[in-house]
């Protein structure tokens, strides 16, 4: 990592945000405290003359989000789903960035199809559109088969999107090393793991042969999920930095006008978007990360239609279970059990007073349970919540980390179809019934399965397995068997024995 650089990228970036107007609407937006306010005003004005102009029509966040780069758009992105913590003008502001950004220019991206799929676009498509929406990292276009006439959607990844991102990135790893060098007690939130997260993330976005494989594991997973849709893959017509998919029919999700203007129930398309997720999530462990307004369509008979799979989130089926009883004891206001099931996962030190992490978690769910999304302030939950993981020095979680994002997002469209919306009525029946299937009785038989299964696959090996562990541990039988334990044997008979118990539980003695 180049120091220099990374200084003048840090410096650049207050800067823009000076220069645009940008930093107070930003202080403004997170409540800053007074002291953080003056602060970074006093110390980005002198350098203000160093930022970026940006694109003088735009509003000051929008444009210096686009100065600053696909990095910085990204966070915008994210911030347009918030309007309950940024408010709904600036929301709407910063929608423009989902889809709305500057293109670039066509015969950039027809050079870019034909080097990807080694044919000229004109032998490819027997149409291909300028550029129906431009976003941070590519653009897409309009463009009908020459073979068949299909209408499909060619993806193009922008000219040196690549080399931006890193440049970006290299930036943040030198704000979080610093981050954690000036304040230790920002360590537990692990700034470095975060942004190594996230350059892992974007690294996959950058290549659009993974985003193809994503699209077709999504659309296999969710085939039956009714008023679900994914847009179908074009195998043949895809590559690294281009990708084909088939043409997907209505209104964007942030068009409300539109939607209501079809009569279609906004009510309704908020909680199935919030429980696709979480069915997804839950019982899949395979989720859209990346689900904001503008990678979502409503197609003409209601259906909900989901674009652009370059983040996908991925949770083993241990921390699913986790999720689901954490969400379940809220849910039923058992903030004991939401506690217990934190200190079993190690969300929460050991050493910690699980009655005290029970009644905080208390004042943070008892406030806002059974309210309607516009009764619910956004910004002084995320406040509250922030505190209690520093009380109890919670570290952040690098495997949950697109999770916890994308629930906030999603919980974000859902707010904007429907400001009325009871997020925890919405997710009752999809985490209820995640909870009957897979904790109880029958998820243990299914594991005691699972692990049969696994250790006949090593049924084989089992006879050298034990002949290594008697050998290793026959230096000292003596002294084993006077302690009443011999090792090797011992393993054996506790596997011999666990594997007769799951064969008669599966049914097979």
């Amino acid at each position: 990592m180049k120091g220099p650089h990374n200084i003048w990228r840090l410096i650049r970036t207050g800067a823009t945000l000076e220069r645009t107007g940008a930093m107070p609407i930003v202080l403004d937006a997170f409540h800053a405290p007074p002291l953080l306010r003056m602060t970074a005003r006093t110390l980005a004005w002198p350098f203000q003359w160093l930022g970026y102009r940006g694109d003088l029509s735009r509003p000051p966040l929008t444009r210096a989000l686009t100065a600053l780069g696909p990095a910085y758009i990204k966070f915008g992105q994210l911030m347009s789903t918030r309007p309950d913590v940024v408010g709904d003008e600036l929301a709407r502001e910063l929608q423009v960035l989902q889809d709305k950004l500057p293109p670039f220019p066509i015969e950039d991206a027809k050079r870019t199809v034909a080097e990807e799929l080694g044919q000229p676009v004109e032998v490819l498509f027997s149409e291909f559109s300028e550029s129906v929406a431009a976003a941070s990292i590519a653009q897409v276009h309009h463009a009908r088969l020459a073979e068949d006439g299909r209408e499909v959607a060619v993806k193009v990844l922008r000219p040196g999107i690549e080399r931006a991102f890193r440049k970006d990135v290299d930036a943040f790893y030198f704000a979080a090393d610093a981050i954690e060098f000036l304040s230790p007690a920002s360590r537990r939130l692990r700034p470095h793991d975060v942004i190594e997260h996230f350059e892992g993330v974007v690294t996959g976005e950058l290549d659009l042969r993974m985003e193809t494989a994503a699209a077709a594991e999504f659309a296999a997973n969710t085939e039956g999920d009714a008023g679900f849709q994914v847009p179908k893959v074009e195998w043949a017509l895809s590559g690294r930095r281009a990708m084909t998919l088939g043409w997907a029919e209505g209104l964007a999700a942030s068009d409300l006008d539109g939607i209501d203007a079809v009569s279609h129930d906004r009510r309704a398309l908020g909680e199935r978007v919030l429980q696709l997720f979480l069915s997804h999530a839950l019982r899949d462990g395979y989720f859209h990360a990346d689900m904001h307004q503008g990678n979502l369509k409503i197609a003409p008979n209601g259906d909900i239609i989901a674009l652009d799979f370059g983040i996908m989130g991925r949770i083993d089926e241990y921390t699913r279970r986790v999720y689901a009883e954490i969400l379940f004891g809220f849910i039923r206001k058992d903030y004991r059990r939401v506690a217990e099931v934190h200190f079993e996962a190690g969300y929460v030190p050991a050493d910690r007073d699980i009655d005290d992490f029970a009644r905080a978690l208390r004042s943070v769910g008892e406030p806002i349970f059974g309210l309607d999304a516009s009764r619910v302030s956004m910004a002084r939950l995320l406040s509250h919540l922030f505190e209690v993981t520093e009380r109890f020095g919670m570290e952040t979680r690098t495997e949950l980390i697109l999770l916890q994002r994308t629930m906030v997002v999603v919980e974000g469209v859902a707010r904007s179809l429907d400001r009325h919306i009871n997020i925890w009525q919405v997710a009752r029946p999809i985490v209820e019934s995640y909870i009957a299937e897979n904790i109880g009785p029958r998820a243990l038989l299914r594991d005691l399965a699972k692990t049969a299964r696994v250790i006949a696959r090593f049924g084989p090996k089992l006879p050298q397995i034990a002949d290594a562990a008697l050998t290793r541990h026959s230096v000292a039988p003596v002294k084993a068997a006077r302690k009443g334990v011999w090792p090797g044997i011992g393993w054996m008979g506790a596997g011999a024995a666990l594997t007769l118990v799951v064969m008669w539980s599966g049914g097979w003695l």
